[in-house]
This record gives structure tokens, C-alpha cells and sequence, in this order.
């Protein structure tokens, strides 16, 4: 356990699971739950709203989920693809990544799906879309590669929900494009759930590997 805490600690450079310099507090609003720093206790967090700090830490937790399995992994093993339309597992960290991102641009700019930025639209479209062109450019990066741009992406995210309440978190969104009107606190839910979702498959893949 010691061993696994040091790794996640030095991948997320200690900011995702610790909290940092980055996690600002929110100036005049009440802090009333308890709180705690515990990586496996879901709730409240330091530095921000009841809400927000409850995603904060499932956001937390299934980070960690999600790295653990990937340590030392080398280049070969995270190009590997399985056959001629699975993702690899840097494929998928890439994707991480991007669904991560463009969901700071919806929720923290209100930009619509779809409308990024150019250089937004350049480094994470294709990990985004995967497919044949993913297989074909998301390969030959180190482990490092994929880190720096979860980490960096995860520390703008915790940086921007220090500075939003409960009220933004539950603000309806009801031109979003699925079935029902949702929320941000849904939208920030799915990033949660998607990296579960990605986490078995990177489990099976590296089971795979041969």
C-alpha cells in the first residue's frame, strides 16, 4: 500500500490527492460539513463547497484507480492494440485527458460541444475520437507523455471548482445533447464514471498483453 501511494503521489505530483498550493479556498462561503483528507473518504473537502468537494474527492479516488494500474508500463505495452479495432492503453490515458478537458471548456467557458479552441481542438481532438486515426498517431510516447497531460488537466479542473459553489455545480443545462436536461454536477459525474468505464477496459487490455 505504502509502494502504491508513493507512485500516485509522484504521478499526480501530489496536487490530486493531497491537495496543493492549487486548491484555493472559497473566500466567504461557509464551510459546514465535516471534512476529511483521507483519499477513501468520499465527501467534503478542504477548500471547497459541501458539492463540489464531494466530487472532488470521487474525482480523487478514481484517479487513482485509474494510474495504478499503468505504472511502469512501457512504450510497447501502451501502443499494444489487441486487434485491428481495439485502443490501446495510451490511446485511452489520451482520451482521458481530452474528455477531461473539453468538459472544463463546456462547464468553466460555456462554450458549446464542439466549439474549442484551436489549440484545444489540436492536441486532444484525436485522443478524443480514437478509431483508425487514433491507432495510427497515438503511438511511440512514454508513460510521461500521458501523465503530463492528465496532471495538467486535473490541476486546472481542481483549480476552477475551488472557485464555484454548489449552486453552479447544480445549474441545469437544459440544451445539453442528451435524452434529459442535466446539470454540471451530472456532467463532472460522467467524467468520474467514464474513467471507471476505461479503467476496466485498461485492465483487460493489459491482461491481453503478450
Amino acid at each position: 500500500m505504502l509502494k502504491r501511494r508513493n507512485f500516485i503521489k509522484k504521478s499526480a505530483q501530489v496536487s490530486a490527492v493531497t491537495g496543493s498550493a492549487l486548491l484555493l479556498p472559497n473566500l466567504g462561503q461557509a464551510q459546514t460539513s465535516p471534512t476529511n483528507d483521507s483519499l477513501n473518504f468520499v465527501g467534503p473537502k478542504k477548500g471547497y463547497t459541501p458539492q463540489v468537494g464531494t466530487l472532488v474527492s470521487m474525482m480523487n479516488w478514481m484517479r487513482e484507480t485509474i494510474l495504478w494500474p499503468v505504472r511502469d508500463l512501457s512504450i510497447k505495452e501502451l501502443d499494444y492494440l489487441m486487434d485491428d479495432n481495439a485502443n490501446s492503453i495510451g490511446g485511452m490515458l489520451l482520451h482521458l485527458a481530452a474528455t477531461e478537458r473539453f468538459y472544463q471548456l463546456n462547464t468553466f467557458e460555456d462554450r458549446a460541444w464542439g466549439n474549442w479552441p484551436e489549440k484545444d481542438d489540436k492536441e486532444f481532438s484525436v485522443g478524443m475520437g480514437l478509431g483508425d486515426r487514433g491507432r495510427a498517431e497515438i503511438k511511440g510516447n512514454p508513460l510521461d507523455f500521458y501523465l503530463e497531460k492528465l496532471n495538467r488537466v486535473r490541476e486546472y479542473s481542481l483549480q476552477e471548482l475551488a472557485k464555484r459553489d454548489d449552486e453552479w455545480l447544480l445549474k441545469i443545462d437544459k440544451n445539453w445533447g442528451w435524452s434529459h436536461p442535466t446539470n454540471n454536477y451530472c456532467k463532472w459525474f460522467h467524467v468520474v464514471e467514464h474513467e471507471s468505464n476505461h479503467n476496466g477496459q485498461i485492465k483487460f487490455i493489459k491482461s491481453r498483453i503478450v
